[in-house]
């Protein structure tokens, strides 16, 4: 699987980016959040991705940050919401705002997404209410921001292992503070495991 593609923004669409890695350009899906995101055509960027294989086809989908692609994995678990839907609720809502809807079970915010009826709302919040039951509302919130770099990339870790976003974040920001800012993916992963299981 691709985890992420470090390299140039080659270019931008309404609905993909194009990114250079080594001499190979890769098509990218993502949300109007995400491609707004994006530096300048020319520049370096880090994407986090999601490979989506079908009969007929192989997609890269691609995210500003390790909590939005995780969004994206949670959100087409529930049945009807396919690759195009869970990019137009990522469109409209960032991770903590989409966070805080289903914990408040607000599907009147989720339905702001273009192509989210009533119904299909309130299944999304039903259904992952206990995937996200571990995040923080209110002004704790904002701590569930994941950071970029080894630490986004060692809260995805956490988070494929089955911890929830509250414990990973604040688990791997323990590590972090113990080892450093500049401390590598490895290291932060078992530091944070350790301090998880405590």
């Amino acid at each position: 699987m691709i985890a992420h593609l470090k390299g140039l923004v080659a270019s931008t669409g309404i609905d993909h980016a194009v990114i250079e890695v080594a001499g190979v350009g890769y098509l990218v899906g993502a949300s109007a959040r995400t491609l707004a995101a994006l530096p300048p055509a020319g520049e370096a960027c880090l994407v986090h991705t999601e490979l989506l294989v079908g009969e007929d086809f192989l997609r890269l989908v691609g995210f500003a940050s390790a909590a939005e692609r995780d969004w994206f994995r949670l959100l087409t678990g529930v049945q009807g919401v396919g690759a195009r839907v869970a990019l137009a609720i990522l469109s409209a809502l960032e991770p903590n705002d989409l966070s805080r809807a289903v914990m408040a079970q607000d599907k009147a915010t989720v339905a702001r997404a273009n192509g989210v009826g009533p119904k299909l709302a309130e299944r999304i919040v039903r259904e992952l209410k206990d995937k996200v039951g571990g995040v923080a509302l209110g002004p704790a919130a904002a701590a569930q921001v994941v950071p970029a770099g080894a630490s986004a990339d060692a809260v995805s870790a956490l988070l494929n292992l089955g911890f929830r976003p509250a414990e990973a974040s604040a688990a791997v920001a323990a590590a972090e503070e113990e080892l450093g800012a500049g401390a590598g993916l490895d290291a932060l992963v078992r530091l944070a495991l350790r301090k998880a299981a405590k």
